[in-house]
């Protein structure tokens, strides 16, 4: 089993304090079904099996974790994941600001913000999982909660959460120390439909930077999670990719009931006047990233640079390797 850097600060728990964390979501739950796309609550019990992968998702009185409440998780992950690229001590238990939480997830920060975060907490705690699904290398058939615990550790005198400690289950926390995460788009946070933001996990750990993806309609289905019927999910596809409003891919339907993920420019192709890294920064990349191909970090990097605005670089070998430092590529 793989061994778990699981010291940390003092108390045993790890500060959420990096502000820009770069965005991160744990591949397991991106590409199968965890999360409900309901906006109400739901009580259903969800069983999931594909390609040897079994899921029962079990929910508590207060309704399964929804995909909007996996914005707690993904800023979870984001945090130790910039962490741990920076060589810093994490833990399970996460201290984190919950005005933070609400910014960096384009939540509104007003009293009903606070409610609805709380709830969501409630939900991710009393959601229960039955998987064999490998994180970290390690195969075991398990129940957990995705969550194990979560309290409010400060309030306001009018009882709204200042700060939060969060409890990540062992199976997530695995997972985040085996960096199985990859890096999503900030405009995941905007897009408000949970068909998209299920559509978008599913392209992105499917797709990547390849040229194109294809999958049935009726396997998409599956993998989505959603409840409508295949006919209501086909004509919510078509709208998606009429709508064109996925961040980093295009979609479009194929004859065969097949539906075609096509990365965006900037996730393949530099702009001529993109920065140019030199060897030695790449050689450096190499000891930063040990594995990974650093021209799919390079153009990784490029695409982030382009879409916050191509900023003029002094040194666009400090920017890289400062961005690889940060969280970025992993």
């Amino acid at each position: 089993m793989t061994d778990l850097p699981v010291t940390g600060p003092p108390g045993g728990f790890f500060l959420c304090d990096v502000l820009d964390a770069i965005p991160k979501g744990e591949m397991a739950t991106m590409e199968h079904p965890v999360f409900s796309l309901a906006t109400r609550p739901d009580l259903r019990i969800l069983r999931y099996a594909h390609a040897g992968a079994e899921i029962t998702v079990t929910p508590s009185v207060k309704g399964l974790a929804t995909i909007h409440d996996k914005d707690i998780l993904i800023f979870c992950v984001s945090q130790l994941m910039a962490a741990l690229n920076a060589g810093k001590a994490v833990a399970r238990t996460l201290h984190l600001r919950a005005a933070d939480l609400l910014a960096a997830t384009g939540r509104e920060s007003s009293g009903d913000g606070y409610r609805r975060l709380r709830e969501a907490f409630e939900r991710l705690a009393g959601t229960r999982i039955t998987t064999n699904i490998v994180t970290g290398d390690v195969e075991t058939t398990t129940g957990f909660g995705l969550i194990e615990s979560w309290e409010i550790v400060r309030k306001t005198r009018g009882g709204r959460m200042v700060s939060v400690a969060v409890t990540l289950s062992d199976w997530l926390y695995r997972a985040v120390c085996a960096k199985s995460v990859l890096t999503l788009s900030r405009d995941y946070f905007r897009l408000r439909k949970p068909l998209e933001r299920r559509l978008y996990e599913i392209a992105r750990k499917h797709c990547g930077r390849q040229p194109a993806w294809r999958c049935s309609v009726e396997t998409l289905h599956l993998k989505s999670g959603s409840a409508s019927p295949r006919r209501v999910f086909r004509k919510m596809l078509r709208d998606m990719a009429e709508a064109d409003a996925l961040p980093d891919y295009h979609l479009e339907m194929e004859e065969g009931d097949v539906l075609r993920v096509r990365p965006r420019p900037h996730l393949t192709a530099p702009p001529a006047t993109a920065p140019v890294v030199s060897e030695a920064a790449r050689d450096e990349a190499r000891s930063l990233r040990p594995g990974m191909d650093v021209h799919a970090l390079e153009a990784e990097w490029r695409g982030v640079w382009d879409r916050t605005g191509r900023k003029k670089l002094r040194s666009p070998d400090r920017a890289f390797l400062g961005w690889l430092r940060k969280g970025g590529g992993s």
